[in-house]
């Protein structure tokens, strides 16, 4: 796949962006917008079955944005962190003349669309994380069940390193079969069928060449290297909504349970736990993600 179906916008954050995403129907003002954030290395593509999803798309604006050092989103920036990122998705709300919106967000676009709330508090609407943390790579989670991200991570930041060129690398077999079997475990799900397949190739067209091997290694700093954000929970004020599953290889329920009471100023913080849901858990349940997602921006858009 090429991503001839995406879009970029130029943004100003870090000296310039050109910021990848897509919309599978024309921005229409009189529905409300939902923000998708995809998870780790992989691309707005993450969400193919809801932007096929003619229930959800139908009522609300769909837009993906690719993360830095995500799919096709480009910057001459070498360093970039989730701050960034959050930073500069609203920038491309801006440019698009999106003035409010919800943001979901798997995994690490979880801790992502939480900075945006952060960041735009008056844009943001209400926030949906999908079997994600708002901690950093902390022992405390670790003993609550979830991955360690730091040593996950140990290997890519090793043998991704170096100044030198390498017209020739592609991402490695190890790294696309960890992250695939991570995210949906090892057998495909039911609703996307060739999913392995898909985000294998995927993977590895996007990550390749020395600017692929860069990125893929900053991508992975980001994740093992992060800051939390219990502290700035209180200062989330849109409604959450976070959605998790029992089958998460990365983040535990347990986990979620704590943390979603950190939002003690949003007007209705709520957990909704998804019997057998993956991490990537849009991917692998979307019958039980979709409609909860719908009912949430219904019930507190303010058109």
């Amino acid at each position: 796949m090429s991503d001839s179906h995406k879009k970029t916008v130029r943004v100003s954050h870090l000296g310039g962006i050109d910021a990848a995403y897509q919309m599978p129907k024309p921005y229409d003002s009189s529905k409300p917008t939902l923000v998708l954030v995809n998870s780790f290395t992989t691309s707005s593509d993450l969400y193919k079955l809801q932007f096929e999803n003619e229930q959800l798309t139908s009522k609300v604006n769909l837009i993906a944005i690719e993360l830095l050092g995500h799919g096709a989103t480009r910057t001459e920036a070498l360093e970039w962190t989730y701050w960034d990122t959050a930073y500069m998705n609203l920038q491309v709300l801006e440019a698009l003349g999106i003035k409010k919106a919800f943001v979901l967000g798997t995994s690490q676009g979880g801790w992502i669309c939480t900075r945006m709330a952060l960041l735009g508090p008056k844009v943001i609407e209400g926030i949906i994380p999908l079997g994600s943390s708002m901690d950093y790579e902390s022992q405390r989670t670790i003993d609550l069940g979830c991955w360690d991200g730091r040593d996950a991570n140990a290997r890519a930041i090793r043998e991704f390193l170096g100044d030198e060129e390498t017209p020739d690398w592609v991402l490695p077999d190890w790294f696309s079969d960890w992250l695939i079997t991570v995210g949906v475990g090892k057998t495909n799900p039911k609703a996307w069928p060739d999913f392995r397949e898909f985000w294998d190739k995927e993977m590895k067209r996007n990550y390749r060449g020395t600017d692929g091997r860069q990125r893929a290694r900053m991508a992975s700093i980001n994740l093992s290297d992060r800051d939390g954000l219990h502290s700035r929970l209180p200062d989330v004020r849109c409604p959450v909504l976070w959605i998790h599953g029992t089958s998460d290889a990365v983040y535990s329920v347990a986990n979620a349970k704590i943390e979603i009471k950190m939002f003690i100023n949003s007007p209705d913080a709520q957990l909704k736990v998804i019997e057998g849901g993956q991490h990537f858990l849009s991917a692998s349940n979307p019958q039980d993600v979709d409609p909860l997602v719908l009912e949430f921006i219904q019930k507190y858009h303010k058109a």
